[in-house]
């Protein structure tokens, strides 16, 4: 593409300048750049507190990077497909850059922005490792299972993008501003925080593989909000990461999951609403709204899947094996809809990310595309103490119990009176009774899955 005179980045998932290959190609082949965010209601008041609060942070700090280049970050707010070629209009720019995103939101208002462009729209792959179509079976499709995905991905080169950055002049138009967040300074946002992640999780990471799945214990690389804003590229963290150490590929095999998920919604952009395997949509799902709502607010009398549900309200964040708990509990012990605990999550989480809540909430109840049986139903008891064995995650979150012992503490409805007296624990007042007894709930949902594939 020849130089011209004046390009815009609009940014959106790509909250860096690093690795940026939208960024690098308009300061390469532009005299001057305007840095643009738009700041979309529909998707920022659909998001919870603490995502806002991440992404004014990162917006931040997005910002103070543009400065020290003589700039500032342009925020518009309003409906994309408006703001960005009105805006193209008014500066009478030749090419306005943006990185790819996957959600069927996000592609349908990308081609209405590039309708409105005409041919002034240059699109970019800075969001994921390998962009959909690169990683195909022999017969040129996209595996239905994530293992033979992987067996490709890991053997798959990486397509060249627009590394470094240019020479040209930032603008320093600062337009609508960021929402005033107070808490947003509480949260360490942008690239060189989450660099600082990074690093740190590298002092951490050769026990990865021990300790990933322990609520209690600081074993995940807490990179996953990063990830979504794309303060980091994934494919940065891949190359600094490596693979010198089981745990090291342990980890990179995660970033294939990420790709793997981000492909399916790419090629199924119907997976938020309608399960991969259709039988499954026949499911009777009870719904119950009461249980639902203990659910969301940790009130569910299983230890395990409360203390999961009250970190995510008050954090935005919660433990991954923890998610799968709380997630086989709503679907398989409540029997409520996938769909609305996908929504929560979504709202909730700082780390939503369309693509990888779906294909996980998708796992989770079966209706997938890889070979997770419906059978499966996770004991929330069992895996309490497989994973919290000392109860210290279980003490964080749901202080209530903090008194009991790490036996008693799993399961409190079957602990002695004396020692529920003596660690302050009043079943049915200071802590619920469990809300469904497991097995009776295992043997309802089984019967639920036969009928609905067909199967009773």
């Amino acid at each position: 593409m020849p130089d011209s005179n004046h390009h815009v980045v609009w940014f959106r998932r790509d909250l860096r300048l690093g690795d940026n290959p939208a960024w690098a190609a308009a300061t390469q082949q532009a005299d001057n750049v305007t840095a643009l965010f738009v700041l979309d209601p529909t998707l920022f008041d659909a998001a919870g507190p603490f995502r806002q609060q991440a992404l004014v942070a990162h917006l931040q700090a997005l910002d103070a990077q543009l400065q020290e280049r003589g700039g500032r970050l342009r925020v518009a707010h309003g409906q994309p497909a408006d703001v960005v070629p009105a805006l193209a209009d008014e500066l009478g720019v030749d090419v306005v850059h943006w990185n790819t995103d996957l959600t069927p939101y996000a592609t349908e208002r990308d081609d209405a922005v590039a309708s409105r462009l005409d041919d002034r729209a240059c699109t970019h792959w800075g969001t994921v490792v390998h962009e959909p179509g690169r990683v195909l079976t022999g017969k040129g499709t996209l595996s239905k299972v994530f293992t033979p995905f992987y067996n490709v991905w890991i053997k798959t080169d990486m397509a060249p993008w627009a590394t470094g950055e240019g020479d040209a002049n930032v603008f320093g138009e600062t337009s609508d501003g960021l929402p005033e967040l107070p808490s947003a300074k509480d949260y360490a946002g942008g690239e060189e925080a989450a660099r600082d992640r990074l690093h740190d999780f590298l002092e951490r990471i050769d026990d990865y593989l021990d300790t990933r799945d322990l609520p209690a214990v600081d074993g995940t690389s807490q990179l996953s909000g990063d990830l979504r804003f794309g303060t980091l590229s994934p494919r940065e963290i891949a190359a600094v990461v490596g693979e010198s150490t089981e745990s090291r590929r342990g980890f990179v095999r995660q970033l294939a999951w990420r790709d793997w998920y981000a492909h399916l919604l790419y090629q199924h952009p119907d997976m938020p609403n309608e399960s991969i395997k259709p039988a499954y949509d026949k499911v009777a799902w009870r719904n119950d709204e009461d249980e639902f709502q203990a659910w969301k607010h940790g009130t569910t009398g299983y230890p395990i899947v409360d203390a999961g549900m009250r970190q995510l309200l008050n954090t935005g964040w919660m433990h991954n094996r923890v998610r799968m708990i709380v997630g086989s509990f709503l679907v398989k012990d409540l029997l409520i809809d996938w769909r609305k605990g996908e929504r929560w999550f979504r709202h909730l989480l700082v780390d939503a990310d369309v693509s990888q809540n779906v294909g996980n909430w998708q796992w989770v109840a079966g209706s997938g595309t890889d070979a997770a049986p419906y059978f499966r139903v996770f004991n929330p008891w069992t895996q309490s103490r497989k994973f919290d064995a000392a109860g210290d995650y279980i003490r964080e979150w749901v202080p209530e119990l903090a008194e009991l012992d790490k036996k008693t503490i799993h399961e409190p409805h079957l602990a002695a009176p004396l020692d529920l007296a003596a660690a302050g624990v009043v079943l049915g007042d200071t802590y619920p009774h469990p809300i469904v007894d497991h097995a009776f709930a295992r043997d309802r949902v089984l019967a639920a899955y036969k009928k609905a594939l067909g199967k009773d």
